[in-house]
Formats: structure tokens, sequence, C-alpha cells
């Protein structure tokens, strides 16, 4: 692995095209398990050291540029060649039939397109926080859970009525602990080191999934963020909900990814062991 000071700037996302990676999945789960607990981030905090994997196997395929040019060369070749037998058979009458047929095209495309951006949501395969969850803030070093207190109604997955899966909406601003949540706060420093975090949220959580309400109130996802009065940006670390993995999906899964995300477990010898099996396994 290699060190990398992040940016002002740097997502995920941009380090893992950076740095030729699959994906921006593998390098949060890569530094994530292997950065000491105080450096466990959500998204890159300038300053910090991201820990870089270099294993090939989580490098993205690499597209030779030779073959692209040809490529590319024969089909600007093509079109050319195309282009002109096209113009020189073409009538007037054609051509003005071509273009009203390419702007109503253009027309049709761009509602369609319009459609989708606006069906979609940023909340999309994202997990609904439960009081178990826990949040990060950028200028902290611990990580507190939720307290719920807007209501006691509705829980996320969990039919027995467990407290830890309350749903956690916009007004839930307090924290367990309630004292000095962050632990030290970076915008406080003085010659003995940082002072305590004095915690104190700047009105209702932002971002909140407004189409899943409790009792008025806006759910909370993995995307939702809280800005507190002193400086720092509060978001989720974890969801706090169960996931659970059948056999097929273990059957599926790639070694070499799962290595990652698992470094202690021989994940040849997990397959093996659960061919034969219908249970679930829980994280």
């Amino acid at each position: 692995m290699k060190n990398y000071v992040t940016q002002k700037g740097d997502t995920f996302s941009s380090l893992a095209r950076q740095f030729k990676l699959k994906n921006e999945g593998i390098l949060k789960t890569y530094h994530n398990l292997h950065c000491p607990p105080e450096d466990v981030m959500q998204e890159p905090v300038p300053g910090k050291t991201i820990l870089i994997p270099e294993d090939p196997q989580l490098m993205a395929e690499k597209i030779e540029p030779q073959n692209m040019a040809a490529s590319s060369q024969e089909e600007s070749t093509e079109n050319v060649g195309s282009d002109e037998g096209d113009s020189t058979e073409e009538t007037p009458q054609n051509e003005e039939q071509s273009s009203g047929k390419t702007e109503q095209q253009t027309d049709k495309e761009a509602k369609e397109d319009q459609k989708e951006d606006s069906g979609s949501s940023p909340h999309e395969g994202k997990y609904f926080i439960v009081q178990k969850g826990t949040v990060q803030c950028n200028q902290g070093f611990k990580f507190p859970k939720f307290k719920v207190t807007s209501h006691q109604k509705h829980y996320w997955n969990d039919e027995e009525g467990n407290a830890d899966y309350l749903a956690v909406t916009e007004d839930d601003l307090q924290l367990d602990p309630a004292a000095q949540p962050f632990g030290q706060c970076k915008l406080k420093p003085s010659s003995g080191g940082y002072l305590p975090c004095a915690y104190a949220p700047a009105g209702k959580w932002q971002k909140t999934y407004e189409k899943v309400k409790v009792m008025g109130k806006s759910c909370l996802t993995e995307i939702s963020e809280l800005m507190c009065s002193t400086g720092g940006k509060i978001t989720i670390l974890k969801h706090g909900q169960q996931s659970e993995v059948g056999k097929s999906q273990v059957a599926k899964a790639t070694t070499q990814e799962q290595q990652v995300y698992n470094p202690v477990v021989d994940f040849d010898e997990f397959k093996e062991d659960t061919r034969d099996t219908d249970q679930l396994y829980y994280s």
C-alpha cells in the first residue's frame, strides 16, 4: 500500500479514478479496514492520510489507447465516406425532412432525460438510519450513537420493537454520549492539545428523505448531514441496520475483492463452508 495526503476537493470517487482503482468502494473500505480507528472516514478530510491499495486485482482494467485510436480513425473514415455519398444523393427536400426528424428526436430524448432526472433520488439504494447507528464529525475524534427523542413509534427492520432500531428523524439531535460526543475538537487547539468538543447543532438534519416521514418528520439516510455551530460537519458513519447474506450471494462474490473487505478470512474456504447450508450471515 501507499500513503496519500488528501487535498481540498478530494473525494473517494476522484481518488479511485486518480489511482486507477476499480471503484470508490474498494478504496474507502481498504482505508477504513487498515487505518487507525481515529482515521476512519466516510469522505476524505483535507490533510489526513489515506491508504491506497496497490494490489493489481483491485486496479481498473486498462484499455489500449492505440487500438482505440485506430478504431476511431476507421469510424471517422467510414462516416466521412457515408456523408459524402449521402450528400450527392439527397435533394434539398430530403435534407429538410432529415433535419426535422433529427430535431424531433433530440427533443424527445431531452424530455426522456428530464423525466429520468426528476424521478431519481440521491437517497435511492441508501439505508435508513437507526438509533444504534453512529456519526462522525470532520473536526472530532470519536463516533457517538444516536438518541432518538422525536418518537417511540417506528422501527426499521425489527418486529420486536428493540429501541436500537428506532428510526432516526430530522429532529433527533441528541447523541450518546451527550457530553463531548466527539471527544476533542480540532477547531479548538491549545498549548495542551485540542479542547473538548462542545456539540451545538445548527438547526435540524439536512439532506433527509422527505418522501418517508415518521409523525411528520423526515427520516435520515446515509447521505444526511448536520452542521455544528462550532464549525464541524457531522455525517453518518454507520447506518446501524443489520445486513444479511445468503449462500447465493457468497457464491457470486469475487474472492479478491472480498479479501479487501475481510482480510483475515480465507474467502475460498468460506465459500466451501457455505455451499451446503441455508444459513444467513449477519454483519
